[in-house]
């Protein structure tokens, strides 16, 4: 099931082929509010703009909403503050600036569409009147191969001040539109342009398929009375008190729920049964508390081969709920060290039996991890892995990492793999709060690695990521990319 079928609906069923493009305005399109208010913040504090300049800056701001000043010249006085600094510490800057806050703007529908339209075959571009270092790493983490947008002028790696005409606004993008399309051959009335506002009215009109997104009131008014159908997202936006709440409660049922399981240990003794109980009382009520629902596939391979390796693509911190949610009982947990640095929850983890490693010690992770080895053959409880090592940023699958496939051949047990479509729609990285969500996982059959050598092991590593990325449906995204990157290296 695609859990977005009905937004993709449309461009499932155009024809394949890149004489169809897809054009995608950045903020409030692609991601929830504006990356400019970001960059700024950020900017202030590391002291590219001063006091006196921020003052400046908003009485231009402040000119060009009220029409007194074109985009052209509103870019270029904003320009004049980043005169001087080199483009290499500002490209570095905005890698981490997406990483760190920009990332989780992205809107999990805008993120279906993309896909869908790439998946057709169709020329995918990003034509916004931000900067490079605004939408670049976006377009890049999100396949975009095509991206136009504003330039500042830089001369000997240096920012000048000055502003690269044309600019990408207003009639600007629609003189992009057009190089791209004729680059591919495409026809205007075949495309499509996905924007939230009226100031692209031009390249609305100039396709045969405008699609509003997240519309402002203007262009809402303008698409009902034109008849262009118009979509809403409501899965970003601003946290209230009300989502903050629903963080903490979610996770302070960590502590209720291991409070609830002292009962349990005082008649039983069994630390295994105090375990399983608090566990599944907190992903369920943690679960309930988020407004998660977690539809699983495949749930007979979670019994089938106990005890075994575990491994599931990280998206999220709601993994840590949807995991025990799912599995239920007698498991172990690898996680990085800095959670036994957190108070309270970082012990009671540990006392869940989460092992804790050291990612950037090699050495002390193997040494952490040759107990769990004990833990399977011993106690029959299972280990969870993230083979990635940490949470992503996307949806996309990273490398794999070898622990995880080492500890199942030590221990003699198999691997199954647990697909995790969308954790990133409830909590992407970076983000406390939680966002009510269906998620989707798939626990596939699984896999012996009784008769696996080491060195074959990456190819048996690759075989099982590969079985990542096609129930992921990005096998042929990936394929794509990894042809589009062939050809940027030998041009």
């Amino acid at each position: 099931m695609n859990l977005y079928s009905k937004v993709v609906k449309e461009v499932e069923a155009m024809p394949d082929g890149p004489q169809i493009a897809a054009f995608f305005d950045f903020d409030g399109t692609l991601i929830y509010g504006y990356s400019a208010t970001t960059y700024l913040r950020e900017q202030i504090k590391r002291g590219d703009i001063k006091p006196d300049q921020f003052i400046e800056l908003g009485k231009t701001m402040v000119d060009f909403g009220l029409g007194n000043m074109g985009f052209s010249a509103m870019m270029m006085a904003a320009s004049q503050f980043l005169a001087g600094i080199e483009e290499s510490s500002y490209i570095e800057f905005s890698e981490f600036l997406y990483t760190k806050h920009i990332a989780k703007l992205v809107y999990p529908e805008s993120r279906a569409l993309v896909e869908a339209h790439l998946k057709k075959g169709h020329t995918v571009a990003l034509v916004s009147a931000a900067t490079p270092y605004q939408v670049m790493p976006a377009a890049r983490e999100l396949g975009i191969d095509h991206v136009k947008c504003t330039h500042m002028e830089v001369v000997d790696g240096k920012f000048s001040g000055a502003v690269v005409k044309p600019t990408c606004y207003g009639m600007g993008k629609v003189l992009a539109a057009d190089q791209v399309m004729a680059e591919v051959g495409a026809k205007p009335e075949d495309c499509f342009f996905y924007s939230d506002s009226d100031e692209d009215i031009q390249l609305l009109e100039h396709v045969g398929k405008p699609r509003p997104l997240n519309p402002n009131t203007a262009l809402r008014r303008i698409a009902r009375g034109r008849g262009w159908p118009v979509q809403d997202f409501n899965s970003r936006g601003s946290s209230g008190p009300l989502d903050y709440l629903r963080a903490v409660a979610a996770q302070g049922s960590l502590i209720g729920s291991a409070l609830a399981g002292l009962p349990i240990y005082a008649l039983t003794r069994s630390l295994n049964k105090t375990r399983n109980f608090s566990a599944s009382l907190f992903a369920d009520t943690a679960a309930a508390i988020v407004g998660m629902e977690i539809e699983v596939d495949g749930e007979e391979n979670i019994w089938s081969s106990r005890p075994c390796v575990f491994i599931f693509n990280h998206q999220s911190q709601a993994d840590v709920i949807i995991l025990p949610y799912i599995l239920r009982r007698d498991l172990a947990g690898v996680g990085k060290k800095e959670i036994g640095d957190v108070p309270i929850i970082g012990k009671l983890m540990e006392w869940g039996g989460t092992v804790l490693i050291d990612r950037e010690n090699s050495k002390s992770a193997q040494d952490a991890m040759a107990p769990l080895v004990d833990v399977m053959l011993k106690e029959g409880r299972s280990v969870c892995i993230a083979p990635e090592g940490t949470r992503s940023t996307s949806t996309h699958v990273g490398r794999f990492k070898k622990g995880a496939f080492h500890l199942a051949m030590q221990a003699g047990v198999p691997i199954v793999p647990i697909v995790i479509h969308n954790a990133i729609d409830v909590a992407p990285r970076g983000q406390f709060v939680f966002k009510p969500a269906t998620v989707k996982v798939s626990v596939l059959p699984p896999i012996p690695t009784s008769n696996w050598r080491l060195e074959n092991l990456d190819q048996h590593i690759e075989s099982v990521r590969d079985q990542f990325l096609i129930e992921l449906d990005q096998m042929q995204l990936q394929t794509m990319k990894s042809k589009v990157a062939s050809r940027k290296k030998a041009n």
